[in-house]
Parts: structure tokens; C-alpha cells; sequence
């Protein structure tokens, strides 16, 4: 069931920065272009490539770059459709609007819970992260207190304004951006036997060969390193919703859907070539301390454990921040559309949605907590029941596209500054791929991916059958839809 738009009235009317909210004046364009630059670069690098690809490693072999590319492949072809319709129509909720106006009220409300459930449950998966390092420093405060520690400092820097926000997450990517740099660098001297003061017998592109060949344990294995990978990259669609919050959206969007072939040509594909190149693919030490971990030892830099675990704390925390910010942001922009409380919608007179934050962070340490109490039972369905959430926002945001094109064009197609290439036959294209994978992953028992899948589609069905009986009780209205409003009663109407 879909319902097609009869105004021209969009999301960005709705809901740009500045507009007057209940309580304050809405969301602000607090973030500065070196906010949103940082945001998209840094957004693409989540603790989940420095901690995660040692399985893949040992899975695929080399061949892993093959399944990185795969999935990076289908990230910036993603990507190039969000930000056809964000560049277009630039909103805090991102593909969640895109998706209600495109599709219906029951996509919008759909994708945008799960989105919000995801991160929510990062959260959790974070903070514990963070707490096992900094546990590891200073053993005199305990795992939980640590946790709790991080996730109150975060929650303040989001509750003061969207300005200190993307002033922290502008130094937390900064060092991930720096350290990933410095290791290509560096590494990519050692393979090229050039790095002075490092001897390395083992480092060089031999070793992409000669361990077994490229792939080891056949093609079949980058499929499964596929499924071990695709997670990586959640977050990259970050920038669509925080352009929102900036001065110029549109410029914001255009520039990070146009970087992001270079961002994970770079960031992803050139740090893990470098990783099995500098040492062989089987080497114990990828699994034992870690991929990069290991492969600065090779290189016999002191101290090479504790330099990581620097920088797997910061993407940690950056994950953190951002996480709480895109949850926040998310119920905000289901409170404006009726979706989800009226006072999600409110903000501060910083344009801060402060109940947004506060529910987002209760939710997050409640799982915090069955993280510590029932680790290998209600929290692992939490994980496990979000797990598949990426792959269903991206299918979304191709079957939007595929409505959001005519719909630009019909009613405003200056506004098409960024275009999907091959429009609809690489969007079909893609969302065939994400189908394919998903049903891959039905067949994968040794990595828990028919698990991920099963329970995360349980799980979707359920907000499903939830977001359907609302539009049915609505009649497929809302009760304070803004675009049925004229903007000078926006407020009164807000405020309910």
C-alpha cells in the first residue's frame, strides 16, 4: 500500500533548521561545514573495521578485499541514491522521510523504528566496548561504572547543543582519519620495503599469493566474508541526517555522497590491503591480537596493542556519540510526523530535542544493563534482532528512490543536483543485491547469519504489523501533519 503525494509541499518546509518548534526553535543549523566534512569522512570508519576484520581475514583470505569491495560497492551506490533525495530534500529524518513520502506512512514509521532500535543497541555494544579498554588503564573503576561513565559524558555534549556535538565527533573522526592515514602510510612503505628502520622478511605482496593462493577457501568465501563485513559500514548515511542541522544542506549532502568512492577506496580497501600484505593471511597473530594490532607488531613498533586500543576507543566513542545523535534525530523526526510522542518533537531554545536524547540514552543503558545481567540472552536477541537492520535501510532507500525520482521531477527538477547513475536499472540492480545477500545469509549457521536474519525479521514484522494498524486507526491521516497546515499556525499545531 503506497500513497502517492498530492502537494508540493515537502520535508524541508516541514522541518528544516530554524523552523519554530513547541518549546523552542526547532532543530538549528548549529554544525559548521568542517563539522560535516569530518562527519562523512569519519562516518565510514566505525570501530567495527579495526576490531571486526580478523574474522573476515581468516575467512576469506586475501580474497577478503573482495568481499569489501563488493560491500563497498553496494555502500556507494546506496549512498549516491540517499543523497539524490537528501540533496534534494535535506530532513533530520533522512530516508525515514523519504521512505513515508515516497512509499507511505507505514514505511516511514517502519524503517525509522528499526533505525532507531539499531542504534539504540549500539549504544549498548559501544559503551561495553569502551569500558573493557578503559577498565583495562584503570582497573580501580569497575566495567559498569566505566560505561556509565561514557554514555553520561556523551548524553551532556549532545543535551548542550548540535554545535558541541559536531565539535566532538570533529576530533573523534580527526584521530580515526589520522591513525587509519598513518597506518597506510607507513604500512605501504614496509611492503614497499622502503620504511626506514623496519626490517619485515615477511612483508610484501606475496603474500596475497603465496599462503594458499588469493582465495584459499574458494569463491564461495566471499560471500561469507561479505556477511562478516556489511555491518562495518553502518553509518555512513550519518551525513544525509546531520546536513539537516547545517548551513547549507544541500552543498553538505552533494559533497559527501560525491567523496564517498574515495573515502572507502581509502579507508577500507587500502588499510586492509596493506594488513595482508605486510603479513600472511593465516598468521595466528590476525586472530589472537587483531588484524592491525598485528600487523603493527610485524613492523616491531612499540607498544603496538596499546596504540590501537587508543584508537579503537575513539571510534568507540565516536560510534557513541553519533549513535546517540542519529537516534535522537530519528525519534524527532518520527515525533514531527505523528510517529512516535509529540514531545520528541520539542526542543530546547538551542534546538536541541531533549526528550529525543533522553528516551534514545534510557533505552541505551537499560540494554547497558541486560549487557552486564543476561549477556547471553535477552542481550543477545537485542543484538542479534538488529543485526540485519542495515540491509533493510538500504533496501528501503532504493525503492524510495525509485518513486522520490518522478516525484522530483514532477514538482521541482532544478532541485536534482546529485543523480543516481543508470536510473532505475542500477537501483534495481542494487536492491536484487541486498535481496541476494540477505538470503545468504539464511544459509549461514557457522557465523550466526540465519539467526541475525531470522530474528531481525521477526522483529520487522512485528513494527510492521504495528505501523499498519496505525495508519488503519488514522485512516491514513495525521492527526498534525504540518504539510496539511498552513505555516503560520505550524506552531500552535506543534504544541498540540
Amino acid at each position: 500500500m503506497t500513497s502517492q503525494p498530492t502537494t508540493k509541499t515537502t520535508e524541508k518546509d516541514r522541518e528544516g533548521p530554524g523552523e519554530p518548534g513547541a518549546h523552542g526553535s526547532g532543530l538549528q543549523a548549529g554544525l559548521k561545514n568542517r563539522h560535516l566534512s569530518m562527519i562523512a569522512i569519519g562516518g565510514v570508519i566505525g570501530a567495527g573495521l579495526f576490531v571486526g576484520s580478523s574474522s573476515g581475514i581468516a575467512t576469506a583470505g586475501p580474497g577478503i578485499l573482495l568481499s569489501y569491495a563488493l560491500v563497498g560497492t553496494l555502500v556507494v551506490l546506496v549512498m549516491r541514491m540517499l543523497g539524490e533525495m537528501s540533496a534534494a530534500n535535506p530532513t533530520s529524518g533522512s530516508f525515514s522521510a523519504h521512505a513515508d513520502r515516497a512509499l507511505g506512512s507505514w514505511a516511514g514509521f517502519s524503517i525509522g523504528w528499526l533505525y532507531w532500535f539499531f542504534w539504540v543497541v549500539v549504544l549498548a555494544v559501544e559503551a561495553t566496548a569502551g569500558a573493557v579498554i578503559l577498565e583495562g588503564w584503570i582497573p580501580a573503576v569497575p566495567q559498569w561504572a566505566w560505561a556509565l561513565i561514557v554514555m553520561i559524558v556523551l548524553t551532556a555534549t549532545n543535551l548542550v547543543s548540535v554545535g558541541s556535538y559536531g565539535e566532538f565527533e570533529f576530533w573523534f573522526a580527526g584521530i580515526k582519519v589520522v591513525a587509519i592515514g598513518a597506518f597506510i602510510v607507513i604500512g605501504g612503505l614496509a611492503v614497499f620495503g622502503v620504511l626506514p628502520g623496519v626490517d619485515s622478511d615477511q612483508a610484501g605482496f606475496g603474500n596475497l599469493t603465496e599462503h594458499g593462493g588469493f582465495l584459499p577457501h574458494g569463491p564461495g568465501a566471499i560471500l561469507t566474508g561479505v556477511l562478516l563485513v556489511v555491518f562495518s559500514f553502518m553509518g555512513s548515511e550519518i551525513a544525509t541526517l546531520a546536513a539537516g542541522e547545517s548551513e547549507n544542506p544541500q552543498q553538505a549532502v552533494t559533497k559527501a555522497t560525491n567523496s564517498i568512492i574515495w573515502r572507502v577506496a581509502v579507508f577500507y580497501l587500502g588499510s586492509i590491503l596493506v594488513v595482508v600484505s605486510l603479513l600472511p593471511w593465516d598468521s595466528k597473530s590476525i586472530t589472537e591480537d587483531g588484524s592491525y594490532v598485528a600487523a603493527l607488531d610485524s613492523l616491531g613498533i612499540a607498544h603496538a596493542g596499546q596504540i590501537m586500543n587508543f584508537i579503537v576507543l575513539t571510534s568507540v566513542l565516536s560510534c557513541l556519540n553519533s549513535g546517540l545523535y542519529t537516534a535522537s534525530r530519528m525519534a524527532f523526526s518520527l515525533g514531527q510526523r505523528g510517529d512516535a510522542p509529540k514531545a520528541f518533537a520539542r526542543t530546547t531554545s538551542n534546538g536541541v530535542p531533549r526528550t529525543a536524547i533522553l528516551a534514545s540514552v534510557a533505552f541505551g543503558f537499560v540494554a547497558v544493563f541486560f549487557n552486564y545481567k543476561f549477556p547471553d540472552s535477552v542481550f543477545l536477541f537485542l543484538v542479534n534482532s538488529s543485526g540485519a537492520v542495515a540491509l533493510f535501510v538500504w533496501l528501503v532507500i532504493c525503492f524510495s528512490q525509485l518513486r522520490m525520482r518522478r516525484i522530483i521531477q514532477a514538482e521541482a527538477p532544478e532541485k536534482l543536483v546529485v543523480k543516481m547513475w543508470l536510473y532505475p536499472y542500477l537501483t534495481w540492480a542494487t536492491a536484487a543485491l541486498i535481496v541476494f545477500i540477505l538470503g545468504y545469509m539464511l544459509t549461514d549457521t557457522e557465523h550466526d547469519g540465519r539467526t541475525t536474519i531470522l530474528l531481525s525479521l521477526l522483529v520487522a514484522a512485528v513494527v510492521l504489523v504495528i505501523a499498519f494498524v496505525k495508519q488503519k486507526v488514522r485512516g491514513g491521516r495525521r492527526p498534525a501533519d504540518a504539510a496539511a497546515v498552513p505555516a503560520d499556525r505550524r506552531d500552535e499545531v506543534s504544541a498540540g
